[in-house]
């Protein structure tokens, strides 16, 4: 009896190892996996797109223009192009043509004007439709 009580916190211990060893070579596997152009979700919960990966750095975008340096075990998840897309732009890159025409039709026929001459006169005349 004795002997068993000794060898659960064993056993315990064991499998505590071997899970964490197993979500080493899972989270290594991910960081060599990483390539230019992938979305990814960082620790922090920011999502980017790689842009270069260094020996132990990559390098993220995570503006339009905007460059930031990661170490690579920042990087939490690599992201599937659809789920990426779905995340960022709230909607997956098949619904996108369909909306867009839609919008393109709805919109109004009169082009907008940056000039303070048409504005006013706009906002002088009442609407007719």
């Amino acid at each position: 009896m004795n002997f068993i009580i000794l060898l659960l916190p064993l056993l315990a211990i064991f499998l505590m190892f071997r899970s964490q060893k197993k979500r080493q070579a899972q989270m290594q596997s991910m960081q060599t996996a990483l390539q230019p152009g992938s979305g990814v979700r960082t620790i922090g919960g920011m999502y980017a797109l790689v842009k270069a990966v260094n020996d132990e750095t990559v390098e993220l975008e995570v503006a339009p223009g905007v460059v930031a340096h990661y170490t690579k075990g920042a990087i939490a998840a690599v992201l599937e192009p659809l789920e990426y897309d779905a995340i960022i732009n709230g909607r997956p890159a098949e619904d996108e043509s369909t909306e867009d025409v839609e919008a393109i039709e709805d919109a109004d026929e009169k082009p907008l004007s940056l000039s303070k001459d048409e504005a006013k006169a706009d906002a002088e005349a009442p609407e007719s439709k």
